[in-house]
C-alpha cells in the first residue's frame, strides 16, 4: 500500500518546528505502524536525508514509549492499543495519516516526535511508593484484601505512564496518571500508612509540573491504551480532599 505522510519535524525544543511531506510506498499491511515509518525512515536515509526521530522500545503495548498522535489521537483511533500494536491494515491505499508528538507544555518536545516526559517521573518520586518497612515477603493470603479492592488496585497498577491521558486532554491535565499512580498503593495495606502523605505529595507536584486541571470530559479514559477508569480520578480527589483536612488540623 502507498501512503502520504505528514510528519511534524522540529529540530529541537527551541525550534519552532514545522509538518514535513513524505511519500510512505509498498507498505505491507502486517507491518505494524512503527515498521511502516521504520521503511520510510530508511529511504530518508538512503536519500541522504535526517531520518524522523520517535521514541520506542519493547514494541510490545507494555513500556509506552511509543506515543505518537496519528490523525490527531494519541495511539490513534483503535481502542486500548498503544501506537506500536496499530497494524496498516486499518489504514486505506492512499490515506493520508497525520503523525504528530504527544503535545503538552509539561511534555516539551526534544526532537521531531520525541518528547521529554520526565514530568511523570518526578510525581511518581514524590510519593508513588512504600518506604514504610513492611518486613519480608509474606504467603500471599497471610493479608486479606476484599476482591473488590485488589481488583481495583490491579487495574490501577496496569497503567503504563504513556501520557496519552495527557494528550487528549485539552486541560493538558494529568489527572488520569496520577489517580492511577495513587490509587493502586492507597487501596492496599502496604500503602495505608502513607496514604495522606503519598497523595498531598502527588498532586501538589502534578501542579508545579505544569500539568492542567480535570473538567471531566473522559478524553483521558478514552485514550488510555489500558483503559484505565476515570474513577481513580473520583478516588484521587476524595484522597486529597481528606488529606489536605487532616493536614489542616495538625
Amino acid at each position: 500500500m502507498n501512503l502520504k505522510l505528514k510528519v511534524w519535524r522540529q529540530a529541537h525544543a527551541d525550534d519552532r518546528g514545522t509538518i514535513v511531506d513524505y511519500d510512505a510506498k509498498d507498505i505491507p499491511e502486517e507491518a505494524s505502524f512503527l515498521e511502516m515509518i521504520d521503511i520510510v525512515n530508511e529511504q530518508i536515509i538512503e536519500d541522504g536525508g535526517e531520518p524522523i526521530h520517535f521514541d520506542h522500545d519493547c514494541r510490545e503495548g507494555i513500556c509506552g514509549m511509543c506515543s505518537l498522535n496519528i490523525n490527531g489521537v494519541p495511539h490513534s483511533k483503535e481502542r486500548g492499543i498503544t501506537t506500536c500494536q496499530v497494524h496498516m491494515r486499518k489504514f486505506n491505499d492512499g490515506d493520508t495519516i497525520w503523525i504528530e508528538p504527544f503535545r503538552a507544555k509539561a511534555f516539551p518536545v526534544v526532537k521531531d516526535l520525541v518528547v521529554d516526559r520526565s514530568a511523570f517521573d518526578r510525581i511518581i518520586a514524590a510519593g508513588g511508593y512504600v518506604e514504610v518497612r513492611t518486613g519480608s515477603a509474606v504467603d500471599a493470603n497471610s493479608v486479606p484484601i476484599p476482591k473488590d479492592k485488589a481488583d481495583a488496585a490491579f487495574d490501577a497498577a496496569a497503567c503504563i505512564g504513556c501520557g496519552a491521558c495527557v494528550a487528549s486532554c485539552k486541560n493538558a491535565s494529568a489527572m488520569l496518571f496520577t489517580g492511577a499512580k495513587a490509587a493502586h498503593l492507597n487501596l492496599l495495606p502496604q500503602g495505608e500508612p502513607e496514604k495522606d502523605k503519598r497523595v498531598l505529595a502527588m498532586v501538589r507536584q502534578m501542579d508545579a509540573e505544569g500539568f492542567g486541571n480535570c473538567t471531566n470530559q473522559y478524553e483521558c479514559e478514552a485514550a488510555c491504551p489500558k483503559e484505565i477508569s476515570a474513577d481513580v480520578i473520583s478516588k484521587l480527589n476524595r484522597d486529597y480532599a481528606i488529606a489536605s483536612a487532616r493536614e489542616a488540623v495538625s
